[in-house]
């Protein structure tokens, strides 16, 4: 019998930790409110991210060709919660990637294409792996004009919690402003999503950029951003 790989001991462990803690009521309930095509075994968040660093744990030190092997079983399978421990896992083991990896995440994303993976990869595996690179902006420059609607969502998640702190506004309304318009409800959401998180410690930022797009900014996203100014 054929040794099974990294990524099929993995699927093997979380769908009988997901089986076992899961719910079919649950399960029905969250395919309904993602209005997703993948199954659900009805476990919950803090049930994947446990189960991810039990798993991170019990198999250390992960190997970089081991953790792309994993993910990319992971993602391979239609079911949520197993997606979810994949991003799980590069979120937990996201000092490991590298640039070279982008093209690989990105290819997650475009699978993807809900709001829950892509923000959760966007966010906290992507995000941070861009910023090592020699020229971030550039890359982001791209994914912002890319067609594909997850990629541009990505482009402007990618830099959320370091634009929390310190990070380079200037850039974000470079790559917002084009954005603006767009009728797509998940492009308005996650322009007003940002600068709603931004306004929380840099409000004057938000207040400018508001100041200098209000004609340009639909409800949505002008809701979101004045939230909390």
């Amino acid at each position: 019998m054929a040794r099974r790989t990294a990524g099929q001991q993995a699927t093997a462990y979380f769908t009988k930790r997901f089986r076992a803690c899961g719910t079919p009521e649950r399960a029905k309930n969250e395919k309904a409110y993602m209005k997703s095509a993948l199954r659900f075994f009805g476990a919950r968040m803090p049930d994947v991210r446990g189960a991810a660093r039990e798993y991170q744990l019990a198999i250390a030190p992960i190997s970089h060709e081991t953790l792309l092997d994993i993910a990319t079983t992971l993602f391979a399978t239609d079911y949520h919660e197993l997606r979810n421990a994949a991003i799980a896992l590069l979120e937990l083991e996201q000092k490991t990637l590298t640039t070279s990896d982008l093209p690989l995440l990105l290819s997650f994303v475009r699978e993807a294409s809900n709001w829950a993976h892509v923000d959760w990869l966007a966010a906290k595996v992507i995000g941070p792996v861009v910023h090592r690179a020699p020229k971030p902006a550039t890359l982001l420059r791209q994914w912002a004009k890319d067609e594909h609607m997850w990629i541009r969502r990505t482009a402007l998640l990618a830099s959320l919690d370091k634009l929390r702190i310190d990070g380079d506004f200037e850039l974000f309304e470079e790559l917002a402003t084009p954005m603006l318009q767009e009728k797509v409800f998940w492009i308005r959401k996650a322009i007003g999503w940002v600068l709603r998180e931004v306004s929380k410690k840099r409000p004057a930022l938000v207040r400018g950029f508001i100041r200098r797009h209000r004609t340009k900014m639909s409800g949505l996203t002008l809701r979101e951003a004045s939230k909390y100014i």
